[in-house]
């Protein structure tokens, strides 16, 4: 497929028709996978919005597309999105968790 034919699908619709395409948007730290803009969003403004050149991530699909690419090739490689907590080992996942208080219908 072309570039210019893949930059005018909805970056959920690559993901349906071609799901080994759901690697290049995990492996490359972009949260398409299950988000609701993706219905939206073309690859062109997701790279935008994850601050990743456009030519990578295209080249990425069409490996992936063509059943060439080796998952988590490029993992670590760029940097990921946005800058959060959990990116520091501070999100709400390491909060110790505590017993729930008895139900009173017992």
């Amino acid at each position: 497929m072309a570039d210019t034919e893949l930059v005018d699908l909805s970056v959920a619709e690559i993901m349906r028709r071609w799901p080994a395409t759901l690697g290049v948007f995990i492996d490359l730290g972009m949260h398409c996978v299950g988000c609701p803009i993706g219905v939206f969003q073309t690859p062109v403004e997701a790279a935008a919005e994850h601050h990743l050149p456009l030519d990578v991530l295209l080249s990425e699909l069409q490996a992936a597309i063509a059943g060439i690419r080796v998952r988590g090739a490029r993992a670590g490689s760029l940097p990921r999105s946005g800058t959060s907590d959990a990116a520091h080992g501070r999100g709400a996942s390491v909060v110790p968790l505590r017993p729930l208080p008895p139900s009173p219908r017992r």
